[in-house]
């Protein structure tokens, strides 16, 4: 990870969450639903969130595996997890967070069930390597689960990316006082690989047997699944 990108977030992470849901209208919490579907975790089922930020979908993942069920929240930088562990405590739910590179985690292969990250891997230096590394802590069989913006077409396409480009940095900058950095969101969503060619990445990798990618929103946001192999 860039010291730039982790310096952004930095200063981004106090008003994150507000920023979230108003410029996804709420819909980010409907994407982080479907990822947790996608994984198909059981009660008790060992889960990774990687890029977890301030831990939504850590928090969504231990509602699924219950009490017995062990989920790690980790991320790049240490601002975005600050609210992390209060929000999981105030939830009454016990989840562990850490500060780790998402390219290299520091646990054991085929550590857990499910490795998941949402709206972290378009930051990284190496997305193939990122998806190598998130299978390797997860057991045969398992699934690496990938929650990422997408590319919508066609008139809502259209639309969407008026929004991106003019609008979700204005309001963006106006709530977290950081315009640049949803600058910065509007441009690696645009650019980052979406749909089939996200897919290709994750065949590149090697390391899966079977391919799902399900749009979301009219192709707004992507869940892909992996089964590790």
């Amino acid at each position: 990870m860039s010291e730039q990108v982790q310096s952004m977030f930095s200063e981004i992470a106090p008003h994150y969450d507000l920023a979230n849901s108003v410029l996804s209208l709420g819909t980010h919490r409907l994407w982080r639903r479907a990822a947790v579907k996608a994984a198909a975790v059981a009660k008790g089922a060992h889960v990774l969130d990687c890029a977890t930020g301030t831990g939504d979908l850590a928090i969504a993942f231990k509602r699924a595996v219950g009490a017995t069920g062990r989920v790690v929240g980790t991320d790049f930088c240490a601002e975005m997890l600050e609210p992390a562990p209060a929000k999981a405590a105030a939830a009454g739910l016990h989840i562990e967070f850490a500060q780790a590179d998402a390219q290299a985690l520091p646990y054991p292969d085929r550590s857990f069930d499910v490795a998941s990250i949402a709206f972290g891997i378009r930051n990284v230096d190496d997305p193939v390597r990122c998806l190598r590394e998130l299978a390797r802590v997860v057991r045969p069989g398992g699934r690496v689960v990938v929650l990422e913006l997408g590319q919508p077409r066609g008139v809502f396409g259209a639309l969407f990316r008026v929004y991106s480009a003019r609008v979700l940095p204005v309001i963006g900058g106006l709530i977290s006082g950081r315009p640049a950095a949803y600058q910065y969101l509007d441009r690696t969503a645009a650019a980052f690989p979406a749909g089939p060619a996200f897919t290709a990445l994750m065949q590149k990798a090697g390391v899966f047997g079977e391919l799902t990618d399900r749009p979301l929103t009219f192709g707004t946001a992507h869940v892909y699944t992996g089964v590790v192999a």
